[in-house]
């Protein structure tokens, strides 16, 4: 379990170094237009947004206040925000106190998501979210 756990915090660690880069490089380069520099695969092969389209735009949105604008683009930005925030502080808070809380919860969440009802309802949100960017155009 130890080695597991380094590892998965070592790559938490490193994914959400990254994000916060791909944030403050689109915070200062963002126009005012919303317009962002496009990475993503779907959108250049298939020139339609995946579900996460406008997450970034969602999260420079809400760092400048504006919810209705963020949800707007994506509400997976809330969730994204959400983690962002939060998974260094219960990251530090396990490193501090030797835990695996962080672990234990991850287990049970993919315990969770593997039921049929929560992996249906889950495809069935993101789906819609998916119809929804393409509808927007984004």
């Amino acid at each position: 379990m130890h080695l597991f756990k380094n590892k998965l915090y070592i790559i938490l660690t490193g994914l959400c170094i990254a994000g916060y880069i791909w944030l403050f490089y689109n915070i200062l380069n963002i126009s005012d237009e919303g317009e962002v520099f496009n990475v993503c695969i779907i959108k250049h092969v298939a020139n339609i947004p995946c579900p996460s389209c406008g997450s970034t735009r969602s999260i420079v949105s809400l760092l400048k206040g504006n919810i209705a604008e963020a949800l707007y683009w994506n509400p997976l930005g809330l969730v994204i925000v959400l983690i962002m925030i939060g998974l260094p502080i219960w990251i530090i808070y396990d490193l501090i106190r030797n835990d695996d809380s962080l672990i234990r919860f991850y287990n049970s969440f993919e315990t969770t998501l593997k039921k049929p009802k929560v992996a249906s309802a889950g495809i069935v949100l993101i789906l819609i979210n998916w119809i929804w960017n393409i509808l927007k155009g984004l």
